[in-house]
């Protein structure tokens, strides 16, 4: 068995290790099992969607060994070049698009009582990957069955209320970013949903006091929205 590398990357709910070459381990800071993320990687995989690949899962449960993704996120890409965020923002609406074509199976739960595709409900900029084989997304912790226009909800409230870590750069590219995201979607179904996945989001102990506060500010705006 491997020995368990150096922290090489920390979430709001777990860190990742290096484990081998081509690998890493990630851990659940609080004990959660990761089963469920893998089984929901692996099904998208087997459906031609880029996320990792699946090696194991380990420690009970509470560790996901999977491929380790060269490259950097779109977020540390935006961060660098601000000139690029139409482009980028196109290719995070083509990944909503190509995974909500994917039918969700029965044994995922469903969101806010949907049921229909495979929602991700955290597709953001700092949860892709562009890799040397395209755009990989990570963290399927929240992946559930729903509606699209949730997922499109989701990350368009993150989008806007994130708290960034280079906030001097990325606040100046973050409205461009949000529009152009935006029009590549029908909005009347995504604002009909935004209140209660605004809600939900509010709810999640990760999020920090000030985004809570930005993420109610747009649903309230948005929601009376045509």
């Amino acid at each position: 068995m491997r020995e368990l590398g150096p922290l090489i990357a920390s979430g709001r709910d777990a860190d990742i290790f290096a484990y081998g070459p081509d690998l890493v381990v990630r851990r659940s800071r609080r004990g959660r099992s990761m089963e469920r993320e893998a089984r929901v990687m692996q099904y998208a995989g087997a459906h031609g969607f880029p996320a990792p690949r699946v090696e194991d899962v380990t420690a009970g449960g509470t560790e996901l060994v999977m491929e380790r993704v060269d490259g950097r996120t779109m977020l540390d890409v935006l961060a660098g070049d601000v000139s690029s965020a139409r482009t980028h923002a196109a290719t995070l609406a083509r990944l909503h698009r190509r995974l909500h074509e994917i039918p969700a199976p029965e044994w995922l739960e469903r969101f806010l009582d949907g049921a229909g595709c495979v929602v991700h409900l955290d597709l953001h900029p700092l949860n892709v990957i562009l890799s040397s084989r395209g755009p990989v997304l990570i963290d399927w912790t929240n992946a559930r069955s729903g509606a699209g226009a949730v997922d499109v909800a989701a990350t368009w409230l993150v989008l806007v209320a994130a708290e960034l870590p280079d906030a001097g750069t990325l606040t100046t590219v973050r409205e461009t970013f949000v529009r152009e995201f935006l029009s590549h979607f029908d909005l009347p179904p995504v604002r009909a949903v935004l209140p209660a996945v605004a809600a939900w989001k509010c709810e999640d102990r990760n999020m920090r006091p000030g985004e809570i506060t930005a993420i109610r500010r747009l649903a309230a705006a948005e929601s009376g929205g045509a």
